[in-house]
């Protein structure tokens, strides 16, 4: 696309229109109330290379993110430190809750359905951390039997509502109270990115916004699994 602009004026245009789609994924989850405002900080540039280059729910961060200092409880009711457990390991953090109608669901799925394209050996590689931001009702116990019926070896993290909150604005990700919408139903406002962290460097080097698909987990993650750029 556009072969003839200019290179300094077509890394401009692809990091304000990516820029711009990211703002977008930050939605209130199941509320129907659309953006829901957001810290998007994160500075990206053109979409990842390989045979799936014009797919712009994934996109390659200028200035990685540190991996936050977060420790939470698992669904095991036991602490879980996001840093120390997956450190050098391959990992994808997603902030979301377990009564989300829509989002959540379906990116847990089609990540899950992508691990399981992986050789067997390589599966249990991927740490994926699913981290609520509904924490009074995601008890260790809910979220993991939520997880479990996603894939048994999915990640939950669960506690300090302000604690989570701090880590997803790190990262850029909007996360605001659980609150009751105009029909008076709980909801939770989340951005719905998933940020993928590299082995080598332990820091969020690529983001996959809601209309990331199965395929393009499929094709990213072996890449995430050696912490190269899809």
């Amino acid at each position: 696309m556009h072969h003839n602009t200019k290179p300094g004026k077509k890394r401009l245009l692809a990091a304000t229109g990516l820029a711009a789609a990211a703002a977008l994924t930050l939605s209130a989850c199941g509320s129907g109330s659309g953006d829901g405002g957001g810290n998007d900080k994160a500075v990206v540039t053109d979409v990842s290379g390989g045979d799936h280059s014009q797919d712009k729910a994934v996109t390659v961060l200028d200035t990685p993110f540190e991996k936050p200092d977060l420790t939470l409880t698992d669904t095991h009711g036991k602490k879980f430190d996001l840093r120390k457990e997956t450190d050098g390991k391959p990992t994808l953090v997603y902030f979301g809750y377990t009564h989300c109608p829509d989002v959540c669901p379906l990116t847990m799925s089609n990540i899950a359905v992508a691990k399981k394209s992986l050789p067997e050996a390589e599966r249990s590689k991927l740490q994926v951390v699913f981290v609520s931001t509904d924490p009074d009702r995601d008890t260790p116990a809910e979220l993991g039997k939520w997880l479990t019926a996603q894939d048994p070896a999915f990640i939950g993290m669960t506690g300090d509502f302000k604690t989570t909150q701090a880590a997803a604005r790190s990262l850029g990700i909007s996360v605001e109270p659980t609150h009751k919408d105009k029909n008076g139903k709980l909801v939770s406002t989340h951005g719905t990115q998933v940020i993928a962290f590299s082995p080598k460097t332990d820091k969020g080097y690529l983001l996959f916004d809601k209309d990331a698909t199965v395929e393009t987990y499929t094709h990213d993650i072996p890449k995430i699994l050696k912490g190269e750029k899809p």
